[in-house]
């Protein structure tokens, strides 16, 4: 299964063991349940945030806000209406924007290949935020309390989407299986439904969808569409977006962080601002956190992608991450000053990698650095030694950050 290691941002007694999934709306509801009844991974405390593989990273079920807030940082602002630039990696150039009932986010995932937004969507529930403690309770794996009671009611419908607009070469269209070639607004497009779960094993889902376009030469823009309705959003709402992205002026992405070691063969991969690294970091967009940064060894292709790096699962065989949350993320009292490392094992007692948290002075933040999802090959030591090299900027004022090409880098 693709579906595996949901992103909890929480800490607790012991850290979460790797686990599947078979129901995109029971997904969130469930891990966080588990989570707070323990689990039961050998001789580990205090794990902050496992961000690892899985398209359906979806933290939350049911939630009670609009689609429409944006996460912090975002704006609605228009993109100036200057022609795409050469801009590096790790920039965000594209600002959100609203096309008929769809709601683009302000990017805050980047990479060596491409930008993440958040996409809402009038007349659905976003699932990007913490679930509630009755949702995280209710003894049924399928649909949430809330939800039953919403759907009863005729309630609205759950959408996880986000759209990635991947720099030029990195996308390939060709690669999407099972896709259909058209066009939209005079661009060459293509749609595809997805699997159920992602899983390319399974058969179609017809509420997963992506729709892809060529929005300048040789570089391309998907939104990918989960919903618990299959009837909306349509692929006609989808393409809507095409005609709405448009470059705006470069601005580096900025973490709250400067690493000062990192380990042999190890080259930053993705980062969030205001969010944790890659889809995990969309997934949950209105959760608070601060930002983070993922790792690979060797370096991942920039070329021939079809979807986010961690999209699938093992989509890293070998890396570790850096997450930066507040400690409103965790379900145990904060430890101020304090630096724990501990080794963690899946459901079958197996290595799972490792991780290690350094709370702040105040005990207000946490900073972990953990291999746990991403291959878990670098040692305990290793990512001690990572973790005690970093210095966080203060985490509240963004004028003390740094661009992620300068901040990822010793």
């Amino acid at each position: 299964m693709q579906l595996r290691d949901l992103v909890d941002t929480v800490t607790g007694d012991e850290p979460p063991m790797a686990r599947t999934v078979d129901d995109i709306v029971a997904l969130g509801r469930r891990a966080e349940r588990r989570r707070r009844a323990g689990f039961a991974s050998a001789g580990a405390a205090g794990l902050v945030a496992v961000a690892v593989a899985g398209v359906l990273v979806l933290p939350t079920v049911g939630g009670e806000q609009n689609a429409t807030p944006a996460p912090a940082g975002a704006t609605t602002s228009k993109p100036d209406q200057a022609a795409w630039s050469d801009a590096p990696p790790f920039t965000f150039t594209f600002t959100g924007y609203d096309a008929g009932t769809l709601h683009v986010q302000d990017p805050i995932v980047a990479s060596t290949a491409y930008q993440i937004a958040s996409v809402y969507s009038d007349g659905h529930d976003s699932n990007d935020r913490p679930v509630t403690e009755e949702e995280a309770t209710a003894p049924d794996p399928g649909l949430s309390i809330e939800q039953q009671k919403r759907q009863a009611a005729g309630g609205r419908p759950n959408l996880w989407a986000y759209l990635t607009v991947y720099r030029p070469g990195a996308f390939d269209p060709a690669g999407i299986r099972g896709g259909t070639n058209v066009s939209v607004a005079g661009r060459k497009a293509v749609r595809a439904t997805l699997p159920v779960g992602l899983d390319p094993r399974n058969e179609a889902d017809t509420r997963n969808k992506l729709f892809a376009w060529e929005y300048a030469d040789n570089a391309w823009a998907a939104v990918t569409s989960i919903s618990t309705d299959a009837a909306t959003p349509t692929f006609e709402d989808l393409g809507g977006l095409v005609e709405g992205l448009k470059p705006s002026t470069p601005k580096p992405a900025l973490v709250p962080f400067t690493v000062g070691y990192v380990p042999a063969g190890y080259a930053p991969l993705q980062i969030g601002t205001h969010a944790m690294p890659g889809l995990s970091g969309i997934a949950a967009a209105r959760a608070g956190d601060y930002g983070g940064a993922t790792y690979t060894r060797p370096a991942a292709p920039t070329s021939g992608l079809t979807a986010p790096y961690d999209s699938a699962e093992d989509g890293i065989a070998d890396g570790f991450h850096i997450f930066v949350t507040p400690n409103t993320s965790s379900n145990q009292s904060p430890e101020p000053g304090a630096t724990r490392c501990h080794k963690a094992s899946d459901e079958s007692g197996r290595n799972a990698g490792g991780f290690c948290n350094v709370w702040s002075a105040d005990g207000a933040f946490v900073l972990q650095v953990s291999s746990q999802g991403v291959g878990g090959h670098l040692s305990q030591a290793e990512l001690e030694r990572v973790a005690r090299g970093i210095t966080v900027a203060d985490v509240r004022n963004e004028s003390t950050w740094t661009p992620a090409a300068r901040a990822l880098r010793p």
